[in-house]
């Protein structure tokens, strides 16, 4: 438990409530992290700045580890359950990924995610003259990748780097 008795909690949202969520956790007085990229987005007639989650699905709630802040939560607009490694029991994300991850999101850096990419893992090609051939990862030579991991969501994020064209297959 930290010092002040809050723990960090995953909270799973149903698809596309990420900042619905979020802005309702606010008004209840909760204190939420929804990390987020602005992203240009073009269409057949304008382009717009756009905020998008992240861990889409997800964002991150700061509470006393107390049925009744739960209950709370999960009783907010758009909230599905908090993520638990033991049925029933929310499991709390240890305070120091959300610090990286917010140093990260806050750099200004660009960044790209990885659902733990990693060498013998099946990938696929999502851009580029290769885009859609399936294979293996099996070296990264001279690319390195800086990794901050949730992983109660089994999820990495990682400052941008040559691994951007593929995606796990």
């Amino acid at each position: 438990m930290t010092m002040d008795g809050m723990h960090w909690y995953a909270l799973h949202v149903r698809s596309r409530h990420e900042f619905v969520a979020r802005d309702e956790l606010l008004r209840k007085g909760i204190d939420v992290y929804l990390p987020a990229l602005r992203q240009c987005r073009q269409w057949k007639d304008r382009k717009k700045t756009v905020d998008f989650p992240l861990f889409p699905g997800y964002c991150f709630v700061h509470i006393p580890p107390r049925p009744e802040e739960f209950v709370a939560v999960l009783k907010t607009k758009g909230a599905v359950t908090l993520l638990s490694a033991k049925p029933g029991i929310p499991t709390p994300v240890p305070p120091e990924e959300i610090l990286s991850l917010r140093i990260l999101v806050e750099s200004g850096t660009e960044l790209d995610i990885y659902p733990h990419l990693r060498e013998g893992m099946r990938v696929r090609v999502k851009r580029g003259p290769l885009k859609g051939a399936e294979g293996v990862l099996e070296k990264k030579e001279e690319q390195y990748l800086f990794t901050v991991g949730i992983e109660l969501l089994g999820r990495s994020i990682s400052v941008k780097v040559y691994a951007d064209d593929i995606e796990a297959g």
